[in-house]
């Protein structure tokens, strides 16, 4: 398999993941956002702005899917940009513990996953757009 054989397959897998993932967050933070009294309680300590960011953060994942699908240049920015708000609200997150606020353990987990993802994401882009 040739190297641009291989990244075209590598960024239809993460465009992919980036979709799904967009979605399934979308669905996820607009349960707890607007499921009701019910929800927000079965989430736990929840930190609004983490949540709040990460269901509107959906929308724009699924965006920057579809355009490194399309092997658009302003994909892997977009995928980019989604790493650094993620880690700038993990950072805020990380603050937000430090000053003793209340949090539950799976929202490390998922930020961590989540910045992972991003940065998995935002190689693959640069790597396989604009190389040929």
């Amino acid at each position: 398999m040739t190297t641009p054989t291989r990244h075209r397959g590598m960024l239809l897998a993460a465009s992919g993941t980036a979709v799904l993932f967009g979605l399934l967050t979308i669905l996820s933070g607009g349960m707890v956002l607007f499921g009701g009294e019910d929800k927000l309680r079965l989430a736990g300590k929840v930190v609004h702005f983490v949540l709040w960011f990460n269901f509107l953060a959906g929308f724009f994942y699924v965006f920057a899917g579809l355009g490194l699908m399309r092997r658009k240049r302003w994909g892997r920015w977009l995928a980019s940009a989604i790493l650094l708000g993620t880690l700038a609200v993990f950072v805020a997150f990380g603050l937000h513990v430090l000053q003793g606020g209340a949090f539950e353990m799976r929202t490390v987990l998922a930020l961590t996953f989540r910045t992972a993802v991003w940065a998995i994401i935002t190689l693959i882009a640069f790597k396989s757009i604009g190389t040929e």
